[in-house]
């Protein structure tokens, strides 16, 4: 009877969040009792809650070694492995919850949300209408199949969905998240906002709403939403068509090149577009840290920027200047020689407004920009020493630049897909 009265005591501590009072609890329970599967159960989850992942994962894989015929603990080890973005063994392991039990609506929940993320999005709004008819107020189920929905690009059943959920439960941060999001994606930042204020009312640690607030306040301006319906159709598609979008794109470009370099007289009508593309292309590197950079202006906004936002906003808009300085130097001196400065401000906004892009590598990026920034430093040196527009350093910084773009876009993309 004491010892019931100790487990109930750890899932009010639990349900609390007091989850450093819960695990010293369990490790005294177990203590008396390593090999009780309920309480082993509660250890993982105690250390998935705090993050403690690689500690989570051993406990689970312990309980499974004890019990291995208990479909919960297969649970509570696909979600350890979702949130190690390691989507193989997440599937695998609830996979083998649903073998061992086929009607708990939770298993189907997380197998739908799984697909979402591998961007399988027809199989995830399948999966989740599994799980909804066996529990109808499943808020995972409810939440992936609205998300699903509006990937689908059927906004008004997800909505209808997601307006469910809420009135399941009305002061959920991550239902209230996960709206604001399908309302950003779809354009609406000004409701999306108040739906990302409304989530971190109930739980202002919530770093995927608080991304939210951030992206929709950016939103109230047009070219930002321009750039924000891009990126989500980017973000929609598998690692495949993202790389057919980059690579044909650049191959348009070099065709467009091509033809306007050997017709002069369709030059006038090409080169307009070629510039338009290029700057486009370009833009959607260095929108993100300009945008944070007058976001710094909004009371809101700059709250929300972490450290390294600030800095790389400050980093591209001093390589800005650069370039200015440097444009304007080389019409008031007509010194060639201050071509050499604009181009590495120009060229350095776009290293330095990705170096602290999440990755897996994370300062693979950062280390990338040190090295390009010194070699251009060193190459603008040898122009002015020697009087030559062109050495060898200002090819390898041109090469730098150019392979920046691929290094990073197969960083980042890998990243998307996990």
């Amino acid at each position: 009877m004491f010892e019931d009265k100790r487990i109930e005591k750890v899932q009010i501590l639990i349900k609390q969040s007091r989850y450093t009072d819960a695990e010293k609890l369990l490790s005294d329970l177990l203590y008396t009792d390593p090999n009780d599967i309920h309480l082993l159960a509660l250890l993982a989850e105690v250390n998935l809650q705090q993050d403690n992942l690689g500690k989570a994962y051993k406990v689970i894989d312990n309980a499974i070694g004890l019990s291995p015929d208990n479909p919960y603990l297969f649970y509570i080890k696909s979600r350890i492995a979702i949130e190690q973005d390691n989507f193989t063994e997440a599937e695998r392991s609830i996979n083998q919850s649903i073998l061992l039990d086929a009607n708990d609506a939770s298993y189907y929940a997380v197998m739908a949300n799984i697909k979402l993320q591998k961007k399988q999005f027809e199989e995830a709004l399948e999966i989740a209408n599994r799980a909804l008819g066996i529990d109808a107020e499943n808020l995972l189920a409810l939440n992936t199949r609205s998300t699903a929905l509006t990937k689908l690009n059927r906004s008004e059943e997800a909505f209808v969905t997601i307006e469910g959920a809420l009135r399941e439960d009305p002061n959920n941060a991550y239902t209230h998240t996960n709206y604001g999001w399908g309302l950003l994606e779809k354009g609406d930042h000004k409701k999306a906002l108040e739906h990302f204020k409304e989530a971190l009312a109930n739980d202002p640690n919530y770093d995927v709403a608080q991304l939210g607030i951030l992206e929709a306040i950016k939103a109230a301006n047009p070219l930002y939403r321009l750039f924000l319906k891009f990126a989500f159709f980017m973000s929609n598609l598998t690692s495949k068509y993202q790389w057919g979008v980059i690579i044909g794109f650049y191959i348009v470009f070099r065709i467009l090149r091509t033809v306007a370099k050997n017709n002069e007289a369709l030059q006038p009508f090409l080169t307009p577009i070629i510039v338009t593309l290029a700057l486009l292309a370009f833009s959607t590197w260095i929108i993100n840290p300009i945008s944070n950079l007058f976001l710094r202006f909004n009371k809101y906004g700059q709250l929300l920027l972490d450290e390294k936002e600030k800095m790389s906003s400050n980093f591209v808009i001093v390589s800005l200047g650069l370039c200015l300085i440097g444009l304007l130097l080389y019409f008031v001196m007509s010194d060639e020689k201050m071509l050499t400065i604009a181009f590495f401000g120009f060229a350095m906004m776009l290293p330095l407004g990705t170096m602290f892009s999440p990755t897996k590598n994370k300062n693979r990026l950062l280390i990338y920009t040190i090295i390009l920034a010194i070699i251009g430093v060193i190459s603008i040196t040898m122009t002015f020493i020697t009087g030559k527009l062109f050495n060898p350093l200002t090819f390898a910084f041109i090469i730098g630049f150019v392979a920046f773009q691929w290094v990073a876009n197969y960083m980042l993309i890998k990243e998307d897909n996990h």
